[in-house]
C-alpha cells in the first residue's frame, strides 16, 4: 500500500496541472532544427523544433507522448525556452539531472519551475521522461550548430 502511497504524492496537482496546460505543442513549419528523443525505459517521446536566431531561441513547439512527469517538465521548459541560448539550456539540464540523481539543489531560473518534480528523484525508471525535453532541446540546438 505504501507504493501505492508514494505514486499518488508524486503525481501531485502542481506536476498534474503542469501536464494539463503544457504551453508550445504541435509542430512549426519550417523549423531550423528538429529532434526526435525517447525514452527507451518507458517509452516516452518528444519531437522538438525550434528556430534559432544569433544563437537564441527565437521559436519552439514540442510534441510531447510521455507520463504525467515529462509532460510537466516540457511544460516548465517549455513556458521558459524561448529567449534562451544552448548554454543555459545545457545548464538546466546539468543541475536537473544533478537534482534528480544526487540530490542537488533544483534548477536555477528561469527553469526554477522544475523544482515540482524534485520527489521524482527517488523514482529512478522516471528520469529519462523528465529529462527528455532538456536532451532534446539540446540536440535541435547541436543539429543547428551543425547546418
Amino acid at each position: 500500500m505504501s507504493d501505492d502511497t508514494d505514486m499518488i504524492k508524486l503525481y501531485s496537482g502542481k506536476i498534474l496541472a503542469l501536464a494539463a496546460d503544457m504551453p508550445r505543442t504541435g509542430r512549426l513549419e519550417a523549423p531550423d532544427a528538429s529532434v526526435r528523443k525517447r525514452s527507451p525505459l518507458c517509452g516516452s517521446t518528444i519531437t522538438v523544433d525550434l528556430k534559432v536566431e544569433d544563437g537564441v531561441i527565437t521559436d519552439y513547439a514540442q510534441d510531447v507522448k510521455a507520463c504525467a512527469l515529462g509532460q510537466a517538465a516540457a511544460a516548465v521548459v517549455g513556458a521558459n525556452v524561448v529567449g534562451r541560448t544552448e548554454e543555459e539550456i545545457r545548464r538546466a539540464r546539468d543541475e536537473m539531472l544533478a537534482m534528480l540523481k544526487e540530490g542537488g539543489p533544483p534548477p536555477s531560473a528561469p527553469f526554477d519551475g522544475l523544482e515540482v518534480l524534485e520527489p521524482a528523484r527517488d523514482y529512478k525508471n522516471r528520469h529519462a521522461s523528465i529529462m527528455l525535453a532538456l536532451e532534446a532541446t539540446l540536440a535541435a540546438l547541436g543539429e543547428v550548430k551543425v547546418s
